[in-house]
């Protein structure tokens, strides 16, 4: 075996380290690397090697394998923002940073591309040129998003055609993007301060089992609402069901994945991206904490964090007509953000609750490793 295929197979052997971004698949020239789903749901490649040549281009395109490569030099300068809109505050997970930003985009003919729910309510990326398309990409989706290769195809042709790009995903998929692209002028990525990433199948069963509680197909969910204010501690999941008017809270997924850290992929317990060094032109998340340090800043209705970390972020941000913000220290963030130092700490009994999982299911899982149900 050449050396190339020797790492590519180290590699997807240690799913510790593989983060699911697809680029490999979509680079391969020959077709060879499929995304599957593996036991716990992550998607995760496939190498058909009779159809391999081991030319490298998935090696080369690897965020995982050169993550210094695509992470930028200088550190960050740090901004509170909050939108000037009440109700765009009110339907954004935290200040309306997202919708600022992506305005500015699609004021100039440019695509969005960012996270929405399917028709099955499963999480997945999605294109969108217009604002309507673009509201149903508020409210964070706390489930690893499916990347199909339509995204990336439908990428490489708005930047061929010379489009502005804006891009928001996790950390590893804004390194992936950068990684297949490179820096075109056109394009502009926008990553999140990421806690980590749950697992597409967890989601999927947790969806059916509140479904079979119910007696109802679920047609609503959201993981974040602003109807009692912004504050930490919102750890449930809001659904309704066919029939029903009345909103629906659970907060198993939350234990599970937020409070246990069950349900986090592998490579997020030692995600190389989890340090205020972005592979992003701008970082979006909630300023948490910001009562401790600007009592004109602090509003129950959101406020949010961005990290300007280039040049082009900058000049985007300076663009955002709605968009209140001021440079702060980034002790303050630092010090309530977590996840721009370090990434989340995998349990120790996190095999297992998947052991659990694999013989009586989520439900199953659940009743052995969660607390009484609230």
């Amino acid at each position: 075996m050449k050396a190339g295929k020797q790492e590519m197979k180290e590699l997807l052997a240690e799913p510790g380290r593989c983060t699911g971004c697809g680029a490999c698949s979509y680079i391969c020239p020959n077709g060879a690397v499929s995304m599957i789903a593996e036991e716990e749901g992550f998607a995760v490649p496939e190498v058909a090697a009779d159809q391999c040549d081991d030319c490298g281009a998935c090696r080369e395109v690897c965020p995982v394998m050169k993550p210094e490569q695509y992470k930028e030099k200088t550190a960050p300068a740090f901004y509170v923002a909050k939108h000037t809109d009440g109700d765009v505050l009110f339907h954004s997970t935290s200040g309306g940073a997202f919708t600022a930003l992506s305005d500015v985009v699609l004021g100039e003919n440019g695509t969005v591309y960012g996270v929405v729910f399917d028709e099955k309510l499963d999480v997945c990326h999605a294109r969108t040129d217009s604002r309507t398309g673009r509201d149903d990409m508020r409210f964070s989706k706390y489930v690893q998003s499916r990347i199909d290769r339509d995204i990336y195809a439908m990428l490489e042709e708005d930047l061929k055609n010379g489009r502005k790009v804006m891009f928001t995903g996790t950390p590893c998929q804004t390194a992936a993007v950068r990684s297949v692209f490179g820096r075109p002028a056109s394009l502009i990525l926008v990553d999140l301060v990421c806690f980590g990433a749950p697992s597409p199948r967890s989601w999927t069963d947790y969806k059916r089992m509140l479904e079979e509680e119910q007696g109802a197909p679920l047609t609503f969910a959201s993981f974040r609402s602003k109807e009692k204010g912004w504050f930490r501690g919102q750890y449930q999941v809001y659904y309704r069901v066919a029939g029903k008017e009345e909103r629906l809270e659970d907060t198993r997924f939350f234990e599970m994945f937020f409070r246990k850290r069950y349900l986090l992929r592998p490579s997020c317990y030692s995600c190389p991206f989890t340090d205020i060094r972005r592979a992003s032109d701008l970082t979006i998340a909630d300023y948490w904490g910001i009562e401790k340090f600007s009592e004109e800043w602090c509003d129950r209705r959101g406020v949010s964090l961005i990290l300007a970390n280039t040049q082009a972020g900058r000049q985007l941000l300076e663009r955002c007509a709605n968009l209140q913000y001021e440079q702060r220290d980034p002790a303050e963030a630092l010090s309530q953000q977590k996840k721009l130092s370090c990434p989340t700490e995998e349990p120790a009994d996190r095999a297992l609750f998947w052991k659990a999982y694999r013989e009586h299911g989520f439900a199953g899982a659940v009743r052995e490793f969660g607390d009484d149900r609230t």
